[in-house]
């Protein structure tokens, strides 16, 4: 996957954005002002750090050389994904999605609800219901 396919499928989840809190080549993608998914902008290839269940991440790496610890991230649940053509789209797509799920569920319920649209509407006031 390259960049554009990135962002285009970035731009799928509910409530993600991009954010560059560090530099102007690091690439953070969020959810509920947490984020999901790293960028390296600057690499070459492209590398990405996304978020993983700490049982797969071993799993993944041992499967693929292109999957290795989170660079400057908790290697216990980061993994970085060096976009080197060797990992199938459907395999990158799949850990995108669980590092985005696992932000999401990490959410509060109210934030979650707010980002699928589903907060109740608000309540009239006793003296607005007169």
């Amino acid at each position: 996957m390259n960049l554009k396919q990135l962002r285009k499928y970035f731009a799928l989840k509910p409530g993600a954005y991009e954010d560059f809190p560090f530099d102007d080549v690091t690439m953070v993608i969020k959810v509920g002002n947490k984020m999901f998914a790293l960028i390296g902008l600057d690499a070459e290839p492209l590398c990405i750090n996304l978020k993983c269940d700490p049982m797969l991440a071993v799993e993944l790496r041992q499967l693929y050389p292109a999957v290795i610890p989170g660079y400057h991230m908790n290697k216990t649940h980061w993994n970085t994904v060096i976009l080197d053509g060797s990992i199938p789209e459907k395999i990158i797509k799949k850990m995108i999605d669980d590092s985005y799920d696992l932000v999401f569920k990490s959410l509060t319920k109210k934030v979650r609800e707010k980002i699928l649209g589903k907060l109740a509407p608000p309540q009239p006031s006793p003296k607005e219901m007169e």
